[in-house]
Parts: C-alpha cells; structure tokens; sequence
C-alpha cells in the first residue's frame, strides 16, 4: 500500500479487501448447512436419548451415572436391533465381525446416531462392519509396542516421555482402535505390581519428565487408583507433567464427575488428551464435561484419527476444530490412521490430509489449526506433513505461498 494514500482511500482498500475475505469463507458457510453437529441434531439426540431409557427403564439419574453407562453398553445385536433399526443382513454380519473383533458401546454415545442414516459417521465409528471381517491387510501392533516396551505396563518411544497402560477397558470400543489386540473378552485393569513396576521404572530414569496414563482409556480406572498414581507420580522431582489419553469426554462424558475433577485440581498441572472426531460428537453434554475439567484447571487438547468416510473432509474437520474450541479444547494433533487388521477401510490418503491442513491454514484461527502427523512404522514416532510454503531462496530474500497462493518475496 502507497504510504502517501489518504485516510479515506486506505479505507476503501480495506473495504474492499474485506469484501475479498468475506468471499473466502462463502463455501464453507454453505457447507455448514449440510454438516451435521452436535448442538443442531441435540433435541433429536435426546429424543434418541428418551427412547434408550424407556428401554432400559432407567430414571435420569441412572443416565447420568457413568457406572450404569458402563453396565448398560449394548455387546449384542439381540439389543441393538431394538434401539437402531438392523436389517437381518446387517445383523448378520455384525455378528460375524463381532466373533473376531470385540464390540461395545455406550447408551449415550449410541443416542448419537441417526437411526434413519445408514451410513452416519458415530455409527461407523461404534458398531462393527463386514468390512473389518474381510479385511486381510494391516497389522496387529502397527506401532511395535511389544518391542517398545521396558517393562510390562510401559511403553517408550521417546527420550524425555513415556506412556503407561493403566487397563485394557474403554467405555466404547472404537472401530478404529489402534489396540485393538489388547482387547480381550475382559476388561481387565493392570495389576497394582505391574503399576509398582512402571512408577519404579520412571524413578530410575530421571531424564523422563512427562507421564502419559492411557490404556485403553485411562478414566476406566476408578477415582481412587487415579489419586494414587497422580500422588506417586508428584513425589517423582524428575516427572513435571502428567497426561491422559481419555476418549470418555465423548463416549461417556458422565465419567467426569466431582470427585474426579477435585483429584485432578489438586495434582496440577495435568493435561488431558481427549478424542473427538466428528462435529457430531460435541454435544452440550459433552461440553458440560469439558468446562468442568477446565474449572478444574486440566489443559485440555484434542486428537483426531482422519477417518474415510467420517472426517476426511477439509470442512467437516475445520467445523469440529472450531466446536472444539468452543469446548476449551484445542486441537492438537490430526493422526494418519494407523496400518492395523480390520481397519483398512477407514485409511486414507495422506493428501487428504495435508489438503486439510490446507484448507486450516488461514480459514480459521491458528489455535484451531493442529498438527497432521504420520506415525513412521515400529514405534519410530510422530512425524508431521505439512504443506510447501517456502518456494525458493536466493542471497538475502526467500520466496514464499501465502494461505491464498500468492507468491511473495520476503527479505530474509
């Protein structure tokens, strides 16, 4: 812009180049139309919601009670079909994929879905398919966990953090789910010992500084193992954070009730990765409990597995990253899904992702802009793909593509 431009012309320029922003978000603004979300599909979910109790006969606050949620998961197609209309194909094979892959999900998280959309994006997340029956292609353990681990519940694929499997169980279990194999016919919480071994692990290595709990899911522990492991893990000098890899904020958001919250605010700071992968999955109830972890102090931090057929699309993610931060969660990694058996249909291509990040940068606030990572083979660690923006360099100038394409040189 000419410096020597006078107050009314500078104007105009703004106006104009306003007008020119306005017109960039215009697709994504019809887009929503047609993006189902939480908040908009909330009063059909709790008619959804009213029909499960009536099934169940249960009262409000049995609904609202994360152990009835966990006693009450639908496992069988003699239940589902009463709560989802299943035609006799359907049923068919999800019991053929259910005598292979093991399968359970939350009256809550079930109320999510749609009844009359086949291919709704909760559903293909929550209940089995032919599809991973057939699936001959993958691995069991992608990420090489048994080669990556020191002692039973540890898992180490970094120098300065590591993880620690607290149990095998998860409120729902995920199509998805890149441990799959650890899910066996019980849920089984890691024995005290096992625990006891990998607290004495990270006391003897002082250069680990950041404690991962997770599992399956690291909230199925129950309150008072919790504070224990917090307290243990506090009275380490060398340990300065903890996290959990926790996916109940969208599967069971009743799991964050007080007594939790109070535990977590008296071991700060602790961070909390959730899992949300679709708009749909932030509901008001979900939000609720994500407000009181924030109360609580917990930094809160999302990741999403780009899925085919759920997300793999630039609008639907920027939608959920922004519903998010609504929540007080910030994005923070989108993962490439993983090479494991019986998931093949939901992997993708890693230009999509990358067109995705593309379609982030710029379009929307950078703390809704997370990072896209490919996890390298064997456990070798997160590895981000990111778009070209630096285009050339030259003696004391570089070339680089702003968000819109525009070439600009920038002295350097």
């Amino acid at each position: 812009m000419e410096p020597g431009k006078s107050i009314n012309e500078k104007q105009k320029i703004a106006l104009k180049r306003a007008e020119e922003l306005k017109g960039r978000v215009d697709d994504y603004r019809e887009a929503l139309k047609t993006i189902p979300a939480g908040f908009k599909r909330w009063p059909q979910i709790l008619e959804n919601q009213k029909r499960i109790k009536d099934y169940f006969k249960a009262s409000d606050d049995d609904w609202d009670n994360w152990r009835w949620q966990l006693k009450n998961r639908i496992t069988t197609t003699g239940v589902l079909k009463e709560l989802l209309p299943l035609g006799k194909k359907e049923i068919e094979e999800i019991d053929k994929t259910g005598s292979q892959y093991r399968w359970a999900v939350s009256p809550y998280y079930l109320s999510l879905i749609d009844p009359d959309d086949p291919d709704d994006p909760v559903k293909r997340q929550c209940i089995p398919t032919i599809e991973e029956h057939l699936d001959e292609g993958g691995y069991d353990d992608p990420m090489g966990e048994e080669y990556t681990s020191p002692t039973t519940a540890v898992t180490r694929r970094y120098a300065d953090r590591l993880i620690i499997k607290v149990t095998n169980q998860c409120a729902m279990y995920c199509r998805h789910c890149q441990r799959r194999r650890s899910i066996g016919e019980k849920d089984l919480a890691t024995p005290r010992e096992q625990l006891e071994e990998a607290l004495d692990y990270v006391r003897k290595n002082e250069e680990v500084r950041d404690i991962l709990l997770t599992g399956g899911d690291g909230f199925m522990q129950d309150n008072q193992t919790i504070a224990w492991l917090l307290d243990e893990l506090d009275q380490i000098e060398h340990v300065e954070i903890k996290r959990f890899g926790s996916r109940t904020l969208v599967t069971m958001p009743q799991r964050i009730d007080d007594e939790l919250c109070k535990i977590f605010s008296e071991h700060l700071p602790l961070y909390i990765n959730t899992h949300y992968n679709h708009p749909l999955e932030v509901t008001p109830r979900a939000r609720e409990a994500c407000f009181k972890l924030a109360r609580a102090g917990v930094g809160l931090g999302n990741q999403t597995v780009l899925l085919n057929g759920v997300n793999n699309d630039p609008f639907i993610i920027r939608k959920l990253n922004q519903d998010l931060l609504q929540a007080m969660v910030r994005p923070y990694y989108i993962f490439h899904a993983k090479a494991v058996k019986g998931t093949s249909h939901f992997r993708t291509k890693v230009e999509e992702g990358i067109e995705i990040m593309e379609n982030l940068r710029g379009y929307t606030s950078g703390l809704a802009i997370p990072t896209f990572v490919v996890n390298a083979p064997l456990g070798q660690g997160k590895t981000p793909m990111l778009p070209e923006y630096l285009v050339s360099s030259g003696k004391g100038y570089i070339m680089i593509r702003t968000w819109e394409n525009k070439i600009v040189r920038y002295e350097n």
